[in-house]
């Protein structure tokens, strides 16, 4: 049973002030975000359904995927969305050291030109996150996660995790992986229509 909390708690985003966990706005606002990728079997996928209903979102991308398919990377930028730094080998922060940990980033720097950056599995200590702020970086966190990834979770809770829960101004988590695929391929479509059709509108983050 997946105990992850699909709507960040307060307590939470009280823990790290300093990290960007929605995006405070009075207009009708969502900002989508995928992790993981750039990946073959699911990336220009993505960006097909996001062209279909003129959205832009931010794609937080793990090196090692950008050095060995700089030309689906290349699409995501072409298509005018946002780009991420999420470590070049998606390690763990929580099991990592601060200098390890910064040593990766600046390893998926040479690739990913962006000062956004999200920790792989939400892990991040404090050190190591006021250590990025430091260096200029933006961390984004979320406040509502589809859970896509989970094989546990089925298609319709994935999407209604979103759907119910998020608001204007919500950062949301999907993942471009292969794990993901299923879940966020039935859910993501559903999502820009149901959004849309109440006038929302889906932006890329500034870095």
């Amino acid at each position: 049973m997946n105990l992850t909390p699909v709507k960040t708690p307060l307590v939470i985003k009280k823990l790290f002030p300093n990290f960007i966990w929605e995006m405070p706005s009075d207009t009708k606002e969502i900002y989508l975000t995928f992790d993981d990728g750039p990946t073959p079997e699911i990336t220009n996928w993505t960006l097909d359904v996001l062209k279909l209903y003129n959205a832009k979102a931010t794609f937080f991308c793990i090196g090692n995927n950008v050095e060995k398919r700089p030309d689906i990377f290349q699409n995501i930028i072409n298509e005018g969305h946002a780009i991420g730094n999420h470590t070049y080998n998606h390690v763990k922060g929580w099991k990592t050291s601060v200098e390890d940990y910064l040593e990766d980033i600046k390893k998926a720097e040479k690739f990913i030109n962006s000062k956004l950056f999200r920790p792989p599995y939400g892990q991040i200590t404090p050190k190591q996150g006021s250590s990025l702020i430091d260096l200029g970086y933006k961390v984004v966190m979320w406040n509502v996660l589809s859970i896509d990834w989970d094989v546990f979770v089925s298609r319709k809770i994935c999407l209604n995790n979103v759907i119910s829960k998020a608001t204007s101004g919500s950062i949301i988590v999907f993942h471009d992986s292969v794990k993901a695929s299923k879940n966020m391929q039935y859910a993501l479509p559903k999502v820009l229509e149901h959004f849309s059709e109440k006038g929302f509108v889906f932006k890329a983050i500034e870095s």
